[in-house]
């Protein structure tokens, strides 16, 4: 680095399952943009980034010109695993120090980390209007959904699940039943509640879809009762990470929620033996994706889709499956349906 100028980087976590503190030996980091929003720029010492969460974060070189560490370290494991990389300024004289910046320690500091992270209200970018002239914390939420995480090891095989079921995919894909018009012939909408029973039994493997209504603003409730770290990621949107808190939730806790600026994004950690909230409108027609971003969990069986259907059935809303799509299991040899149109 040139020594007086100020550098961007991008430090995402594309791990498997360990959370990641990344800090800069000497030298602090602005935050600026959290997964696509811009966020007001606080400055760190040190970030948390769990798995599959992506930060861009400003870097001045203001300290003596010499080779400096990048550290990330793993969080909430028993073992750490550090590594490293060498940040060397122009004409710099001398090797890092070999004393590492420590990693915080617990997860009420990555806690309070999240908590400070604030959508910038008048950023605006590729956008014609400012961020914040979108208040999401005054429309009607239409519907609670909460999921539970868990774990099943019945029969000798280990399986995730979501309120009970494990997802497991058709021989014939999700979408393609559905457009085709045989849904019922391949999966079930709905297989599990919006509120999870309050034993959950014994886990079902099989095809895990939730039927959503198009264009509704939508409340789902992360639940983590186990004592290891979460996170999941939604295809298709953008949603308002507004509270994570220790505990379990009620219909109370929203008093405590982020109506004003909480950040608007595609990733949420849930940390042991607590809940996450978020809010977003389920204004995409498609058929998307909720999982867990640690790999092994989603692998076997820790997600599920959501079908947002247009009523319209209209190209404004959603395009046809192209026409030289590779089709297979139930929908093979069956005819085009009827094409969405204007």
């Amino acid at each position: 680095m040139k020594p007086g100028k100020t550098y961007k980087y991008r430090i995402c976590n594309a791990g498997l399952k360990n959370t990641l503190n990344f800090r800069i030996q000497g030298h602090t980091m602005k935050l600026v943009e959290m997964e696509g929003s811009h966020v007001v720029q606080n400055v760190y010492e040190s970030l948390d980034v769990h798995v599959g969460q992506c930060f861009s974060v400003l870097v001045t070189s203001n300290q003596a010109p010499k080779d400096y560490y990048m550290v990330a370290s793993t969080r909430f494991s028993k073992q750490v695993l550090t590594a490293k990389g060498i940040i060397r300024y122009t004409n710099g004289k001398g090797p890092a120090s070999p004393e590492l910046p420590e990693a915080p320690v617990g997860w009420a500091w990555s806690l309070n980390q999240f908590r400070s992270f604030r959508w910038n209200l008048t950023a605006s970018a590729a956008r014609p209007n400012p961020q914040g002239s979108y208040h999401y914390g005054s429309i009607n939420i239409t519907r609670t959904i909460k999921l539970v995480n868990s774990a099943s090891r019945e029969g000798g095989k280990l399986r995730y699940a979501f309120n009970g079921v494990s997802h497991v995919n058709p021989e014939t894909p999700l979408k393609i039943a559905e457009y085709y018009g045989i849904a019922d012939k391949v999966f079930k909408y709905n297989t599990i509640q919006d509120m999870p029973p309050a034993k959950i039994g014994k886990v079902v493997i099989q095809p895990n879809v939730l039927n959503q209504t198009f264009r509704n603003f939508v409340e789902i409730i992360f639940e983590n009762h186990e004592k290891s770290m979460q996170s999941y990621h939604l295809d298709g949107y953008s949603f308002f990470a507004v509270a994570i808190e220790p505990g379990t939730w009620t219909p109370e806790k929203r008093k405590n929620y982020n109506l004003l600026d909480a950040v608007s994004r595609t990733t949420i950690q849930v940390f042991p033996k607590s809940w996450a909230a978020i809010l977003l409108t389920f204004d995409n027609a498609g058929m998307w994706n909720v999982r867990s971003e640690m790999w092994e969990r989603a692998y076997l069986g820790q997600q599920l889709y959501v079908s947002v259907l247009s009523p319209e059935l209209s190209l404004r809303d959603e395009y046809n499956i192209p026409d030289n799509a590779l089709l297979c299991g139930k929908v093979k040899g069956l005819p085009q349906p009827k094409p969405y149109t204007i």
